[in-house]
């Protein structure tokens, strides 16, 4: 549960995790929508790399397939930390494609 204050016009304008911090603030439950949306653009509005990282991350994700691919790299030159988050972010891309029926980027068998 969470409390939240809305102006005038219904829209979220401030919001507390743990405290009610006066009569006009909401107890709200933590996975309404608005308050979430509230939360990613308090995020966002904070931190100006965060838009950016999410880009550049794709961007790498990219760049290691290129790599892998041209035979620069081979996939279990990676930690294997960074082979298990590859591969679940390749998994998770293939269930949206799959879902949205998509063809996808590429195979990650290829990859591999």
């Amino acid at each position: 549960m969470a409390y939240i204050l809305k102006n005038a016009q219904g829209e979220i304008i401030a919001a507390s995790a743990t405290e009610n911090l006066g009569s006009d603030w909401i107890l709200i439950e933590d996975d309404a929508k608005d308050y979430l949306d509230f939360l990613e653009r308090s995020l966002a509005r904070s931190d100006p790399f965060r838009e950016s990282d999410i880009h550049l991350a794709r961007v790498l994700e990219d760049l290691i397939d290129v790599l892998i691919k041209r035979g620069v790299i081979q996939f279990t030159d990676l930690p294997e930390p960074a082979q298990a988050k590859l591969m679940q972010r390749r998994q998770t891309r293939a269930q949206i494609s799959q879902s949205l029926h998509l063809l996808p980027d590429s195979e990650p068998d290829d990859l591999i």
